[in-house]
């Protein structure tokens, strides 16, 4: 799966985790992915379970019942270099989260990209790289070096 330069956003802010997942979704939306309830799955899958996943990303993706939403798998990747707070909770550490992948899958075709981003993304260094990318081909090429 190719990464496509209009599904990144760069240097964004949020106020919260929810703006950010919708950020993300609307990005999968707009490139004809999956379909406006997607969002709504993503929402859902939140709820459930926190798709922070530490070193300052987060994957959000839609339910099991929301790949029917699904048309193509794509991933959507939102830079956001001052972070985005994914515990809600104020009494409970903070988990940042600097680099949002927004997920959609037919099937299991993502499961491969998946672990993939979260190999490269194990090394925070990596991470940091994507935070600070200044273009979207500079994280195009991270991305892709990941697939070789």
């Amino acid at each position: 799966m190719k990464l496509q330069p209009e599904l990144i956003l760069l240097d964004q802010t949020f106020d919260n985790k929810w703006d950010a997942i919708r950020t993300a979704g609307q990005l999968l939306v707009d490139a004809g992915s999956v379909d406006e309830d997607y969002l709504d799955s993503m929402a859902d899958r939140e709820v459930v379970l926190t798709t922070h996943m530490g070193n300052f990303i987060a994957i959000p993706h839609g339910t099991d019942e929301g790949k029917e939403h699904v048309k193509k798998t794509a991933i959507s990747v939102v830079q956001i270099p001052f972070g985005v707070d994914f515990n809600e909770n104020p009494d409970e550490e903070e988990q940042m989260a600097m680099v949002v992948f927004g997920l959609a899958g037919v099937g299991d075709e993502h499961l491969d990209v998946l672990s993939k981003i979260a190999v490269f993304c194990s090394d925070v260094d990596n991470v940091a790289l994507l935070a600070n990318a200044t273009d979207k081909q500079e994280i195009i090429r991270l991305l892709e070096e990941v697939e070789s």
